[in-house]
């Protein structure tokens, strides 16, 4: 298999390499992964992998029994594999997705292509480009020529042929979805649902019923419609307005009269409920102390019944609907082989014989290995970053630190390699969003780079994170510089009070909202950091709410609900507005092309922070997105980092008081 690693390398022209920049190697750490997603064919007898770029993806097929390179291609610039699948066992399913910079979050372009695994051009089913040179779908309406997004797709157990899609028409204004039967060869569209409200997403069943039908309007509140057939009529079965909980479904029983539930709680996290959609009973079957559902587990073979999920809190770990299923033994027997690691099965044959497995941890960016469910043995396959040694990373411990209004906050602490958590520097690194993301533990290549440096690295999930349930999310609501914020100084000064960090060598540096938090927490805990870093952030909150507003009546609902009107409020807690409570130096980076966090946030944040004769420092990559995408814009970022730290809470700090 090493062999099938250097052809998958050389295929694309993946280069090892690293630089050592102030003692520290940075770019082994910013290097993309060689692979991030390899699936099994349902015969067992291919592997197809995809593989990141700088600003694309490829995708490599191979055959199992020689590691012979059947196809190999890659995608246009900013264009992004976010799913492949086999939807039988020659013909590979490939969803497209853009962003414009390495922290967005992917957009679902709705293009879907269809490839065989010895084909050299994929076939576009679905997308905007599906007139022309490519296969795809074409329909009259009103002698327009309609395209149409893919926004879901579900493969139907037994057919190989067919798959279901969400079909949203291209435009402006939000349309009403149809569900559609999609041949993966010739493109071609058969409607079987129309949706009972706009932009609503279709779930069939395992027999390719359409049963349910989930949107929400433009006051953003989720609404979930049944019907038992075809031929029946839509019934609105929730509505987040008046039960205040979102249901989504996660799956169908084997014989379709059991429909699997994620179920917002009034408090506490997420529980799995089974639905009986004949006699309307309702069963709780899962439920984890802390955190949501974040993958769920299905059958070990083509059926796709849900049987258990996998919980991401510390060491992610699962739970099964029963404990003495097949794949829960198995589960069970992969984690005792991987101790100290997650463990997710990313794909099984058609007979469950085969499972590719997927193992990661703090330490190891991860793994592949395929398990012989039979033989119960597992076979080394690949690993996404080959050139690192997991027993030189650091390691991440997870923390349960009490906020000053009581309420239990889950974190993580990264401890310098060979250091004792004791008298340390500290990175406090919030996370972006904030609303619905979350940090979790595994392997965080920032995290790696800055412990590389010798800095213990706090990560907090403060209210407003996701994970955590319904009221943990929705007390972050309108608390940008609120309690958020109060949550990441009360952890800051947790890991004082336990000794663990040297108060005088503190720092807060993050991205997107992370950045806010940054330059917010210097600018309301003036005493308590050393120095501040943002990068690609947004900084003054009546622009970023007037700008959302302008954009759609939707986005202005939702800023209202989670960020706030009061323009007062909004200012007090706006850091540009703010500067002159700023008393340490600041480094300042964003992207000219960013659309998420314009780079004019940034340019009045140092305009402000110059007036009140903060020392600022800058990178502005006029080219970049939110977050920077090439190689040597990461690496000027990343070093410039470092020396910021170094000489404001590092070793560089004691060589000039010394001087």
């Amino acid at each position: 298999m090493k062999r099938a690693v250097s052809i998958l390398l050389a295929a694309i022209g993946v280069v090892v390499c690293a630089q050592a920049v102030a003692g520290v190697d940075v770019d082994p750490m910013l290097k993309h992964n060689q692979f991030n997603d390899i699936q099994i064919s349902p015969d067992g007898q291919y592997l197809a992998a995809t593989m990141p770029q700088d600003d694309r993806t490829g995708l490599i097929v191979m055959r199992r029994s020689d590691e012979a390179i059947t196809t190999s291609f890659t995608l246009g610039k900013n264009e992004y594999i976010s799913k492949v699948s086999w939807v039988n066992d020659k013909r590979l399913l490939i969803r497209v997705a853009e962003k414009i910079g390495m922290l967005e979050q992917p957009q679902d372009t709705g293009q879907l292509y269809g490839l065989d695994f010895n084909e050299k051009n994929p076939d576009l089913l679905t997308g905007w480009d599906t007139v022309g040179a490519h296969l795809g779908t074409m329909i009259a309406d009103n002698n327009m020529k309609e395209r149409v997004a893919a926004l879901t797709v579900n493969a139907i157990p037994g057919d190989e042929r067919h798959v279901i899609i969400t079909a949203y028409p291209y435009g402006n204004s939000e349309r009403f979805n149809t569900a559609e039967l999609l041949d993966v060869y010739t493109g071609r569209r058969t409607t079987l649902a129309h949706s009972p409200i706009k932009s609503a997403q279709f779930y069939p069943d395992n027999a390719g019923v359409v049963r349910f039908a989930a949107a929400s309007q433009k006051d953003n509140a989720s609404k979930l419609w049944y019907r038992p057939n075809n031929d029946a009529d839509w019934t609105l079965i929730n509505d987040e307005n008046s039960s205040h909980h979102v249901e989504s479904p996660v799956g169908f029983s084997a014989d379709n009269r059991i429909a699997y539930l994620e179920v917002d709680q009034a408090s506490g996290p997420d529980a799995i409920v089974a639905y009986d959609t004949v006699s309307g009973e309702r069963k709780e079957l899962l439920r984890d102390a802390w955190a949501d559902p974040d993958l769920f587990v299905h059958t070990f073979d083509d059926k796709n019944v849900p049987v258990g999920a996998i919980y991401n809190d510390g060491i992610p770990h699962s739970a099964f609907f029963d404990p003495q299923s097949r794949e829960a033994r198995l589960y069970g027997l992969l984690q005792a082989a991987f101790p100290g690691n997650a463990v997710v099965v990313t794909s099984t044959t058609r007979d469950g014989k085969l499972a590719l497995v997927y193992t990661y941890s703090d330490r190891d960016p991860g793994k592949f290995f395929l398990f012989d469910t039979q033989g119960h043995q597992a076979t080394y396959l690949l690993g996404r970053r080959n050139w690192v040694d997991p027993k030189t990373m650091a390691q991440t411990q997870s923390l349960q630190i009490k906020a000053r209004d009581g309420l239990l906050l889950r974190a993580y602490l990264t401890v310098p390699p060979g250091h004792e958590a004791k008298n340390l520097p500290l990175v406090v690194f919030p996370h972006g969003g904030p609303f619905t993301i979350f940090d979790e533990w595994g392997f965080d290549p920032d995290v790696q780079l800055l412990a590389a440096a010798g800095y213990a690295v706090l990560q907090v999930n403060y209210r407003g994170s996701g994970n955590y349930g319904r009221h943990f999310l929705s007390i972050g609501k309108r608390e940008w510089g609120g309690e958020m914020q109060d949550d990441l100084t009360d952890a800051t000064r947790w890991t004082v009070a336990q000794g663990i960090v040297d108060p005088s060598r503190m720092c807060i540096y993050g991205a997107s909202y992370g950045a806010y938090a940054a330059l917010e927490g210097a600018a309301k805990e003036p005493n308590l950091y050393k120095c501040a870093v943002g990068y690609v952030g947004v900084y003054d909150l009546p622009t970023l709410v007037a700008d959302e507003a302008d954009k759609s009546t939707r986005l202005q609902n939702w800023t209202g609900d989670w960020i706030g009107t009061d323009t007062d409020k909004l200012a007090a807690a706006s850091p540009d507005l703010n500067a002159a409570r700023i008393k340490v130096p600041v480094f300042l980076a964003g992207g000219g092309e960013d659309h998420t966090a314009p780079i004019k946030h940034s340019e009045k944040m140092e305009t402000a922070l110059k007036a009140a004769g903060v020392p600022v420092e800058t990178l502005y990559e006029r080219t970049e997105g939110h977050g920077f995408y090439t190689l040597e814009h990461r690496h000027a970022f990343y070093t410039q980092l470092l020396d910021f730290l170094d000489r404001n809470i590092g070793p560089g700090k004691a060589t000039a008081q010394a001087q």
